[in-house]
């Protein structure tokens, strides 16, 4: 029996793995944004563990989730599932001051990773839109670009890509993949996706407790339970590198 979090869990692929893995007797502790959210999915997945809120635009609650999370024990895997789609109309400020997409679709697992105790395994959530992404790292928080809510998505989930590969060679004893569902009928991807929404929350449960060798290749982005090829900034040191800084540096929290 594995121990697992998932974010953004109370709906779509996220509650689809927790409901996979708590089925296969893990222990599975969900994430919600709310409390009435957390609840919802408390009576839906009565199995879980334990559900926890936060807020993951804010870099408070984050911190939070993260003392939490390591009040319950150390995690045999973080899925990092939840965010949020490309069609932010604004930058839509935080709280604190950074545009919403980068916020809780790549500050906010950054964080989660700089803070809490070093789980296992780390399964971030990516797309394949990330091929799309910008490797400049000038202007992450669109205060000085006009906003393009397609390419802050696109750019956010590459930097989840390249953040899993870079925990891959950065933590050794750790496997960290990241994950494509594909283009699936989530309210992200919209009724009319023709992806396999099964295979989804599938991989994601997978990635987080499979022995399968298959499984456990470090730094590698898999979709439909296979490595898929990654943009080349993804397995670039340099970029890898540069990217922690600037992370470090937007969120005053350096990687441990």
């Amino acid at each position: 029996m594995s121990s697992v979090l998932i974010t953004g869990s109370n709906d779509g692929l996220g509650r689809d793995a927790a409901r996979r893995l708590v089925e296969g007797g893990h222990r599975v502790v969900g994430h919600a944004r709310s409390a009435e959210k957390a609840d919802a999915l408390r009576r839906e997945l009565p199995g879980l563990a334990d559900v926890l809120v936060a807020d993951l635009s804010s870099a408070t609650q984050v911190r939070r989730l993260a003392q939490e999370a390591d009040a319950i024990g150390t995690f045999d895997a973080v899925i990092h599932n939840a965010g949020i789609g490309f069609r932010e109309t604004g930058r839509n400020a935080t709280e604190d001051g950074h545009a919403r997409t980068l916020a809780v679709n790549a500050l906010a697992p950054y964080l989660l990773t700089a803070l809490m105790e070093p789980a296992g395994r780390l399964v971030y959530l990516t797309s394949g839109l990330h091929e799309q992404g910008e490797t400049h790292l000038e202007d992450l928080d669109w205060i000085e670009r006009p906003w393009d809510g397609r390419q802050a998505y696109a750019d956010s989930k590459l930097f989840d890509a390249t953040l899993a590969a870079a925990m891959a060679r950065r933590r050794p004893d750790t496997v960290a993949t990241s994950v494509t569902p594909g283009w699936v009928a989530t309210k992200m991807g919209g009724a009319g996706a023709s992806d396999d929404y099964e295979a989804g929350s599938i991989t994601q449960a997978w990635l987080a407790v499979s022995d399968d060798p298959e499984a456990l290749r470090s730094g590698a982005l898999y979709y439909h339970q296979a490595p898929r090829h990654a943009h080349p900034a993804v397995a670039d040191e340099v970029f890898q590198d540069r990217l922690l800084d600037a992370f470090a540096q937007l969120t005053g929290v350096p990687l441990r």
